[in-house]
């Protein structure tokens, strides 16, 4: 009897340490919950796919991929996403890390789905990823590249070159990101689109071709 009284002391030994701890936890859970629920103060943007939130902490946008601010229509990117969140509040969800950690997710300004709403610019290109939005935000990418909004009508062209005469295309692979340039007359010219928004260029010569990092294509 005294054996048994003593593993029911313990045991209740045991819920009271624990009891607090797991409160603790429920109740931090609950808190940023409500946080996130409530909404969070945007402070700024890096770019046209990345806020800065109150406290410092980032997040990208699920679905949207904004050109570099260095490239043709990131500056246009950002000051779009600056427009559309900042001093504003939002609420995040859905959030996951991408490929290297960093926090993604849905941002909602009320109503207003802002990963969308960079899609439907055209300022973002359609960035693959699975949620219940797939579907909806794809189609709305498919009709910013059909209308050639945002960087689709600014940045990408296969026969308007920037400057009179200067009809090399420098094309970068997506996969190996090897850069090689066309020449006219080369096989895959004509079909090669000139997508400035993720580093591309026209160029006049072989030689600043070349001086830009890129050689010319075996199919030349």
């Amino acid at each position: 009897m005294a054996k048994k009284k003593l593993k029911i002391d313990r045991l209740w030994l045991i819920v009271i340490l624990l009891v607090p701890s797991v409160l603790l936890n429920v109740f931090l859970l609950v808190r940023e919950r409500t946080i996130l629920d409530q909404g969070v103060k945007v402070e700024g943007v890096i770019d046209g796919d990345t806020l800065v939130l109150e406290g410092k902490g980032k997040i990208r946008l699920r679905y949207a991929d904004a050109p570099e601010l260095e490239y043709c229509g990131g500056r246009e990117a950002k000051d779009y996403l600056e427009k559309l969140v900042v001093g504003r509040k939002v609420t995040i969800k859905e959030q996951i890390p991408d490929q290297y950690g960093r926090g993604m997710a849905l941002v909602w300004r009320g109503r207003t789905l802002i990963n969308k709403a960079m899609l439907v610019s055209g300022w973002s290109r359609y960035h693959h990823d699975n949620s219940d939005l797939t579907k909806e935000l794809k189609e709305t990418a498919a009709m910013a590249i059909e209308e050639k909004l945002g960087i689709f009508g600014k940045c990408q062209s296969k026969d308007i070159p920037d400057k009179e005469g200067c009809t090399i295309k420098g094309n970068i692979d997506n996969n190996n990101k090897t850069r090689i340039y066309y020449l006219p007359g080369c096989s895959q010219y004509n079909f090669t689109v000139v997508e400035k928004d993720m580093g591309e260029a026209w160029f006049c010569t072989e030689k600043e071709a070349k001086k830009a990092g890129f050689r010319k294509a075996k199919t030349c």
